[in-house]
């Protein structure tokens, strides 16, 4: 391809130096196409959080350039953002049929589904976003109809891998486009954007068949009741439990909204093959023998208010866990979830269920992951063969792990960036460097607020957590200022009233004298009184608690 005076800027709002929130920014010149839109669950310190999405402040105001949306896959890191980005940013949305099918029904829920402008596409699909030409190939994944990406632009073509690994016999026999990368990498590739997920794991990702042999495995084993927990988005392995539960004479009750949208969604566009009858409803399947059910759960996280984890604090509405029950939890933990499981399996056993969990049991493995390991990182490198090389989609160790993966099949070290969210690299006339940072960062959502809890109101949140509140009112005269009433001094969190009466008489001691303090002084604005009271108080209280609580000083005026 001819060099150009064009300039191609790359960049990620959300994906790298973190597992979640992915959204990546292709701008030639005056066109910008984003691929996905994706939500990460909050980290420990995010208090009362949600979910986080990218900051799109970048977008918003380069609105006129955006061209469209693309989708690569339905799982929740990549189209979770989705709604809330559409709210403001009402650009088109391009997206396979799986994919599309997921993304209406969230649309439909945010009720900007009539709003949206959405565009079904396929492996072999081309669309025009102004000087951008798209074209995509399919890649194997843990949910069917995921692709990567391949933009042509005036500088040449930019690839993005989409969450990949190379399954040789997936349980829907879509095996993955090789031929088509090998095609595009012989036109070349001037960037290359690729998965690093499991760029530390050696060697090749295993079948998903192979998990489906576990499956049945255990549902030949088991004497009475199974229960399989899995992401509700992992389509194949639902698929592989219908089977089983069809062999082995089981019926299939799903509990878990998440799990039970998946599903409809999935029958509706004939992605799941189940046969009529074999789903019953929740409040059917403790009248049915142990030996034909199979409970099929959200919960392979630990979530604390999935399925799974309620049905083991014995909290669930419908269903317990039983003495003798089989819990098959068909999923490894995310990084940061490791606790929760652990926690959720422990109440298991202590219940008296047998729990088959991780990546190996007595059956064989009940979990492989979606995201090709280093060989198959290896192989899409070679297949692509780019000038450029931009590791993506994980933590910053998974990045360099991957940089270090493409300098051994030939990527030169200085052709290879790793990147923050919002670095840039620019590429003009053939030749890439690291271009101007731009905007990006997390937006929280808390309840229906988006992006109104910021790290101050998080700060305050963790003083709460840590040390408690003492909330002091007092009642000042309008005329002399002298105390009317109070102080009175309530305490949440921070000791407990009846046991600590001396130290609280004393706070009011201390609270009077600075009040009193500042009126001989004729401090009488409103903020330096607070400070005053705060201070003193703050400075009493930790010299007797080694506590910092919170004080929040109410002065009325009478």
């Amino acid at each position: 391809m001819a060099k150009s005076k064009h300039s191609v800027l790359i960049f990620a709002l959300g994906g790298v130096g973190e597992i979640g929130k992915n959204m990546y920014v292709v701008q030639c010149d005056d066109d910008i196409v984003v691929i996905d839109a994706g939500l990460k669950f909050p980290e420990e310190e995010m208090l009362g959080i949600d979910m986080v999405i990218p900051d799109i402040t970048y977008l918003e105001e380069h609105r006129d350039k955006v061209r469209g949306i693309i989708i690569t896959h339905g799982h929740e890191d990549h189209i979770g953002g989705l709604s809330y980005v559409l709210k403001h940013l009402n650009v088109p949305v391009y997206a396979t049929k799986l994919t599309l099918g997921l993304i209406e029904a969230k649309l439909k829920e945010a009720g900007i589904l009539a709003d949206t402008k959405r565009v079904l596409i396929n492996s072999d699909s081309e669309i025009v976003l102004g000087k951008m030409k798209a074209t995509f190939f399919r890649v194997n994944h843990s949910i069917p109809d995921s692709v990567g990406v391949c933009l042509e632009t005036p500088e040449g073509y930019i690839v993005h891998t989409g969450d990949f690994k190379f399954d040789q016999t997936p349980v829907n026999n879509q095996q993955a486009d090789l031929a088509k990368m090998a095609m595009i990498g012989d036109r070349g590739v001037l960037c290359l954007l690729s998965d690093s997920t499991n760029a530390e794991r050696p060697g090749f990702t295993g079948s998903e068949r192979a998990v489906g042999m576990a499956i049945k495995d255990v549902f030949s084993k088991a004497r009475g009741r199974i229960i399989v927990s899995t992401f509700a988005s992992n389509v194949h392995r639902i698929q592989q439990v219908v089977d089983a539960a069809l062999q082995f004479n089981r019926k299939i009750t799903v509990v878990g909204r998440s799990m039970q949208n998946v599903i409809n969604i999935s029958m509706d566009l004939g992605y799941l093959n189940v046969p009529e009858g074999l789903f019953v409803e929740t409040d059917e399947v403790n009248k049915l023998p142990a030996e034909q059910v199979v409970i099929l759960s959200t919960g392979s996280q630990g979530e604390p208010m999935s399925a799974l984890t309620r049905m083991a604090r014995s909290a669930h509405r419908k269903i317990d866990i039983l003495p003798g029950d089989t819990v098959v939890i068909a999923a490894t933990p995310i990084p940061g979830n490791e606790k929760y499981v652990a926690r959720t399996i422990d109440q298991l056993y202590r219940i008296g269920a047998e729990v088959i969990y991780g990546g190996h049991g007595p059956s064989g493995t009940v979990h492989v992951s979606g995201h090709g390991s280093q060989e198959e990182l290896r192989l899409m490198l070679n297949l692509m063969k780019p000038k450029y090389f931009i590791p993506i989609h994980g933590e910053y160790r998974m990045l360099r792990m991957h940089g270090i993966l493409a300098e051994q099949v030939g990527v030169p070290r200085e052709n290879i960036f790793l990147l923050d969210n919002g670095d840039t690299v620019e590429i003009s006339g053939g030749k890439a460097r690291y271009g101007p940072k731009v905007h990006a960062g997390n937006v929280l959502i808390d309840g229906l607020g988006v992006g109104d809890v910021g790290n101050i109101v998080l700060r305050d949140r963790k003083l709460l957590s840590q040390d408690g509140i003492l909330v002091v009112v007092v009642t000042l005269s309008k005329q002399n200022g002298t105390i009317l009433s109070g102080p009175d001094i309530i305490s949440r969190g921070f000791v407990y009233v009846r046991e600590s009466e001396e130290l609280l008489d004393e706070a009011n001691r201390i609270v009077t004298q600075t009040l009193v303090k500042c009126m001989e002084e004729n401090v009488n604005e409103w903020s330096s009184l607070k400070n005053n009271v705060k201070e003193a108080l703050g400075r009493f209280l930790y010299d007797q608690t080694r506590r910092r609580p919170m004080i929040l000083p109410i002065i009325m005026e009478v």
